[in-house]
Order: structure tokens, then sequence, then C-alpha cells
């Protein structure tokens, strides 16, 4: 029996299992609510925009780019660099949130559940930044980098 799909063909993410864990969200509104009630020396909770080269037309302020093909593989490093920080809430976006998103919130809730930390939760910011960026003035006003021509345009997808 032949295949069609190769190494080559297959998507980034076929390299690596599949999370088992349940994934958890968090609305907009609930960040935007963090980000503009938490200095951000006090922060307990870190965004991490997993875009690679769709990381285009800005971020939500404050984020930090892990792009998600280079997760996986980092993942015990990044959990203990989170850990170290005193990070209690991890929240993963891309696009929408529904692909890399969700994948890089269920290995990291996996990741917690393997070293029994119940202290950390891993979240998907739902509608991912495209939702943000959709949402309005109120929430533009929170990226860097904004560019509302990608916007307009439909900007990035999510794998």
């Amino acid at each position: 029996m032949s295949s069609d799909a190769t190494p080559a063909s297959a998507p980034w993410y076929a390299a690596y299992p599949a999370p088992k864990s349940e994934v958890a969200t968090i609305s907009r509104e609930q960040v935007l609510e963090l980000l503009k009630t938490t200095p951000p020396e006090k922060r307990d909770f870190v965004l991490v925009d997993l875009r690679r080269n769709d990381f285009e037309g800005g971020t939500i302020s404050g984020s930090i780019n892990l792009p998600a093909q280079s997760l996986y593989p980092t993942l015990r490093s990044v959990y203990a660099l989170f850990k170290a920080a005193g990070l209690r809430k991890v929240i993963f976006y891309c696009g929408s949130s529904t692909g890399r998103g969700s994948r890089a919130t269920g290995w990291l809730a996996d990741h917690l559940a393997e070293v029994g930390d119940k202290d950390m939760k891993s979240l998907a910011l739902a509608g991912g930044i495209k939702g943000w960026a959709a949402a309005g003035s109120e929430y533009v006003e929170w990226m860097d980098g904004y560019d509302a021509t990608v916007w307009s345009k439909g900007g990035s997808g999510c794998q």
C-alpha cells in the first residue's frame, strides 16, 4: 500500500504527538482586563504569539514570539523558564487559536499534568489575534506594530 504523505508534504505538527489534554480558553475580554489592571512588573501571565513567517499586522502588547514549530522540542525548557518567572497563566494564540494555538495549549497542559503542576494554567486566546484585531479600537490600542492593511486582507491563518 502506498501513501501520498511524505515527510516533505506532511504538516509540521505531524512530527509531534497530538495533545491529550482538553484545550481551555480565555476570552479576549478577560485578557484585555488582565492587561489593563496588572502592571507589567506584577504580571503572573504571559501571552505567547505562536506565529512565525506570518507574524505580521501586529501582536498583542507585551507578547513574546515563540513560533509553534519550535515549542514542542523545547517544551521542558520553556516550562522551566515560565515556572522560574512565577507565571500562573500561559496564554497562547495564533491567527484564530484553533490550530497552532490549541496544539500549544494542549502540549503545555499535558506537560503540566505530567509534572504535577496545578498552579500554572495553559490557555488559548479564544478567537486568536484575528478576533483581537477585529474587536475594535479598544483592542487595537493594545497591539504593537498594528497594521490595518494586513487585517483588512484577512490577516494570517492558523495551522
